[in-house]
């Protein structure tokens, strides 16, 4: 018999040393306390986190070539019955995620874009129930989907205040990644207040190094008691997968829309009739203001707005609101945009280097009026004056001063701006964003007349 050598005995012996020794590690710390565990949260929390499958019906594409009569004669193809030319429809399946938050009515919380031109939702719990789901409502501005389905022992998620949130706070993810099934990732809070992403309408982002990937989307953020904290929305992903960086909507935000969604169907928010901007260094400098000092710049404020009301003008400084520090135009989007029409909100700001408070009553959201010049917008753009297309998406521009920057690039009064940027447009808000995407030019594409063209302006 040929005997083993020495290195081979020794590595089995090794080998077999080693699963002895894990099959003998103890399950309590020296002190006789068991190894901290996120096992009895996640037990409380992830039957109220749910699978979200959406199905939609897209037609399929036919290769024009099909249509000619001189390829099909080329080829012998039989002659097509036009009755019968549309193409197919093939049905489409996606995956996300979602949240119970009212177990006693079915409440569902999911982002928007999970469901968006979906035929049928249906929604699966981890105990393997499966339901469909109706749409109460969604709010595309914020990327917040809500749903309810019909159902018994729910489980719901508590909810936590999201403003308490601090840089390095340990967060979990829980969701449904590339289809795969309920998946619990771990992390910590990487920044707050994160915007400018080009993500959505209104951003004021939990920035995650959860690991967060596609499917994800409308799970839950939580902390380490269990409560919810964030929706899970976006990832930063240049190669398609997990970077570290993702991205989560603040529930208290989430939570104003809900309630919106719940009472009225829909989300209506007001605004105070101001234009604003960040502060840069050189506005900094031009405004004299201390090295390092935060906020954002009132570039204008709407004649009869709330703000004019309440004081505001040109020139200040706003550097909270309701106590809470702003340092963003992002920022002071969202914290508007949270509230209410007819609520009030707390502003303080700087003017002539004096700290001033001022309540001021949020109002309708208003238009660009015609008379208002567009350097408010984009120094680029001066000399013409927009407003929303009532006919349409879109920003419509109502007039063209003769010999101004805007005259000099092209366009014409009665174009409709349908992108900025290589954004698209719908509304004032999303075209300010798309503007400040570059300083030293502007891409539009314009329909004119029917007809669409790109104007590029330097």
């Amino acid at each position: 018999m040929k005997m083993k050598s020495p290195l081979f005995v020794v590595m089995m012996f090794c080998l077999g040393l080693s699963f002895a020794v894990n099959a003998a590690l103890p399950n309590v710390t020296a002190q006789g306390k068991p190894f901290p565990s996120l096992a009895p949260m996640l037990k409380q929390v992830n039957s109220a986190v749910v699978n979200i499958s959406t199905y939609s019906t897209k037609q399929a594409s036919v290769n024009p070539l099909l249509n000619d009569p001189y390829f099909r004669h080329f080829f012998n193809l039989p002659e097509q019955d036009n009755s019968r030319q549309q193409a197919p429809q093939k049905r489409q399946q996606s995956a996300g995620s979602g949240v119970i938050v009212n177990a006693q009515d079915g409440i569902v919380m999911t982002n928007y874009h999970v469901i968006k031109d979906a035929d049928e939702v249906r929604v699966s719990l981890i105990d393997g129930r499966s339901y469909k789901a109706k749409i109460i409502g969604s709010d595309p501005e914020l990327d917040i989907a809500i749903l309810s389905i019909k159902a018994k022992q729910l489980t719901q998620v508590s909810i936590s205040e999201s403003s308490l949130l601090e840089v390095g706070d340990f967060v979990v993810a829980i969701g449904n990644p590339f289809g795969l099934g309920q998946t619990v990732t771990t992390g910590i809070v990487s920044a707050l207040g994160r915007s400018g992403l080009g993500l959505e309408g209104y951003e004021n982002f939990i920035q995650t190094d959860a690991s967060i990937n596609p499917g994800n989307s409308g799970g839950a953020l939580v902390n380490l008691n269990g409560e919810l904290i964030g929706i899970n929305t976006a990832i930063i992903a240049p190669a398609g997968g997990n970077i570290g960086i993702g991205f989560a909507i603040p529930i208290n935000m989430a939570q104003a829309s809900m309630q919106q969604i719940l009472k009225h169907g829909e989300v209506k928010r007001g605004q105070i009739g101001v234009s604003i901007q960040d502060i840069t260094l050189d506005l900094r400098e031009a405004l004299g203001l201390d090295n390092g000092q935060l906020g954002v710049l009132i570039a204008s404020v709407a004649k009869d707005s709330p703000a004019e009301k309440a004081g505001l003008t040109s020139g200040d400084i706003i550097t909270k609101v309701d106590g809470k520090a702003t340092t963003s135009t992002g920022q002071l989007r969202s914290q508007i945009g949270i509230k209410r029409i007819g609520d009030k909100v707390k502003i303080t700001y700087l003017r002539d280097g004096q700290s001033k408070t001022v309540n001021v009553k949020v109002g309708e959201p208003q238009t660009l009026a015609s008379q208002e010049s567009s350097w408010k917008l984009h120094p680029l753009l001066e000399g013409a004056s927009f407003a929303k297309n009532n006919e349409g998406a879109g920003i419509l521009v109502i007039e063209v001063q003769a010999n101004s920057p805007a005259a000099y690039s092209g366009l014409r009064a009665g174009d409709v701006i349908i992108a900025a940027n290589k954004q698209r447009v719908d509304d004032l808000s999303s075209f300010q964003k798309a503007l400040v995407l570059a300083k030293n030019s502007v891409l539009l594409q314009v329909n004119r007349n029917g007809s669409s063209l790109f104007i590029a302006i330097r």
